[in-house]
């Protein structure tokens, strides 16, 4: 009986342990559970309050399809871009010595650069490549229409807007996967009588497979939800799905408006929820070689 008890005593779940964690689960319910529910919820209402699914519908809308597609073309692509450029600068960064001084203001300017967005970076992009920007206007005086037909404003330039933080933002995520291949393995790969182009082919690019792919969809979820860049970046038109969202909440015409901004929003976290538990998956299998 003693002993059960001592088992069972030795098994006593202690909160004490679990109290730090409250602010930050307080955090995420009331900015990430609440919101998200909300939402769900909100996707299957009717202007007049009750529940139905033709509300749905709406996702199969013109308007709805090309700014999915806008917004998946701004993803994909500013995500490809980022990865690809991202990556050969983090590959260059882990050559160098850990205390390089390189090294060192790469990652924090990368680690600045990453969280560089918003109106700011919006307002930056204009002063530069807008009608009246600087570079702008010293390539008019040579000849050169940079401006053009407003591309800044529509895919290309919301795609080179995003590119601007999609690449510190892979270094940061994907150096850490460089990192971790060990000098032993290429040793030995060339104790075995492999090239350098060898031991990258069979043995470097399989084992960073996972991790590139796994930071290149955390990028692509990334540039899917970012809202705040484009919105002061582009004053009208809605090209991709967060653009028409606001302008559903904040239309005085269009009926239903704010139900059918839900039901985009209720698509959006199904392609991000999808897109990072893809991101999970592939974290969990670059993890076991990083250990």
């Amino acid at each position: 009986m003693t002993s059960s008890t001592a088992k069972g005593s030795g098994r006593r779940f202690s909160v004490g342990p679990s109290l730090p964690l409250l602010p930050f689960l307080a955090f995420v319910t009331v900015f990430l559970f609440v919101p998200t529910v909300t939402v769900i919820i909100g996707a299957f209402q009717t202007a007049e309050g009750g529940f139905s699914a033709g509300s749905l519908s709406y996702l199969g809308s013109a308007a709805a399809v090309a700014a999915l597609k806008g917004s998946l073309i701004v993803s994909a692509a500013s995500a490809i871009i980022g990865a690809v450029v991202g990556g050969l600068v983090a590959y260059i960064i882990s050559t160098a010595p850990p205390r390089s001084l390189l090294r060192r203001v790469v990652v924090s300017v990368s680690g600045v650069l990453a969280q560089f967005g918003g109106v700011t970076l919006a307002f930056a992009f204009l002063a530069s490549y807008g009608f009246s920007g600087m570079v702008t206007l010293a390539l008019a005086n040579r000849g050169v229409d940079l401006y053009g037909d407003g591309w800044l404003f529509r895919l290309p330039g919301i795609t080179l807007v995003y590119t601007y933080f999609q690449i510190p933002l892979m270094v940061i995520v994907f150096l850490p996967a460089l990192e971790g291949l060990r000098p032993q393995w290429r040793e030995a790969a060339v104790n075995l009588g492999a090239t350098t182009r060898q031991y990258w082919l069979e043995v470097g690019l399989p084992l960073l497979r996972p991790a590139f792919l796994g930071s290149t969809l955390l990028l692509f979820a990334n540039s899917f939800a970012a809202y705040a860049t484009v919105a002061a970046l582009v004053g009208q038109g809605a090209p991709v799905t967060p653009l028409l969202i606001r302008q559903l909440f904040s239309s005085e015409v269009l009926l239903g408006g704010a139900v059918n901004a839900k039901v985009l929003a209720l698509e959006m976290v199904v392609v991000v929820a999808v897109v990072m538990a893809l991101y999970a998956w592939l974290l969990r299998r670059t993890s076991r070689w990083l250990r």
